[in-house]
């Protein structure tokens, strides 16, 4: 039995949260498997979508319809590839971040601790640093901080130590090498976890993921016609914290701004107050799903 490319994770609940128009215009800006994609466009008659992945292997996923615009490129140029298809703004974003799970279960990609190979990590092949590069070359204070931001470990500054003390004699240039060198520093009790936050925290940074999604975020305010609907499912503490500050106040700060009046200025309306989960059931079908958040907002 063939393994799927993605099981897309909140299907119905994001989709539902893009209050299509049959007409719209939409972006999904993380196309993948093409499972929200071609949920969406079920929906469509006569619209349009536009489909960003960096990944050249999304192309294969690719359905036939006329109504799909792939582009080949990182969401966080969204603006730029708007105005170059002619479009000023959208009916609505949705946003599945993280990684596929083909991605952790295709060994050569690297992007799992479960396969010795060399870390690479690179969600847009054509770029030339990889995730053995970032282990070679960061200083000992750049690794603490990858650790600790990315990978939430109170002991980074260790983590960090160690793979500079290594690399003195040979290069960490492989999952195994990584994982031997800092099993001994993670919990026995959580140590599958501790080494995929390990390998998260080395993604995130080599993909600049959270830059990313601030610059889609901000873009999202002139994308968006009012009435628009922006919809991210997040994986992470930090890019949940973002896209929640985003949406209640307008801005990556989280600063809320007031009239005279004392009313708030943010230029959405929180569709979900609450953050919505995957159900038990999905969490139970689909184990990697169990960390993501979806959040919905309407542009005023």
């Amino acid at each position: 039995m063939e393994t799927p490319y993605h099981i897309p994770v909140l299907l119905s609940e994001s989709v539902d949260g893009l209050a299509l128009k049959p007409g719209g215009i939409y972006v999904d800006a993380t196309f993948g498997g093409g499972g929200h994609s071609r949920a969406i466009l079920a929906q469509l008659k006569g619209g349009r979508l536009y489909a960003f992945d960096q990944d050249e292997e999304a192309l294969k996923n690719l359905p036939e319809d006329k109504r799909l615009q792939f582009v080949h490129g990182n969401f966080r140029f969204l603006s730029n590839f708007m105005r170059y298809y002619g479009e000023e703004q959208v009916d609505g974003i949705l946003a599945d971040l993280g990684v596929s799970s083909h991605h952790f279960d295709q060994a050569g990609r690297g992007f799992s601790f479960r396969f010795d190979v060399d870390l690479d990590m690179r969600m847009n092949q054509r770029a030339t640093l990889t995730a053995a590069d970032i282990l070679a070359d960061y200083s000992k204070e750049e690794l603490c901080r990858v650790f600790r931001v990315y990978g939430e470990f109170r002991q980074a500054a260790r983590m960090a130590g160690a793979i500079v003390k290594a690399r003195e004699e040979q290069a960490v240039r492989t999952a195994g090498q990584l994982s031997d060198l800092l099993r001994p520093l993670l919990s026995r009790q959580a140590e599958k976890k501790d080494l995929a936050r390990v390998f998260q925290a080395l993604r995130i940074e080599l993909n600049q993921e959270v830059g990313a999604l601030e610059d889609l975020l901000t873009q999202s305010l002139d994308i968006l016609k009012p009435g628009g609907r922006l919809v991210v499912i997040s994986y992470h503490s930090l890019e949940d914290r973002l896209v929640k500050n985003f949406m209640r106040t307008g801005n990556l700060e989280g600063e809320v701004k007031k009239d005279f009046y004392g009313n708030n200025l943010s230029p959405f309306i929180l569709i979900n107050n609450k953050v919505l989960v995957p159900s038990p059931e999905e969490q139970e079908l689909n184990p990697r799903s169990r960390s993501a958040r979806l959040r919905i907002a309407e542009k005023r």
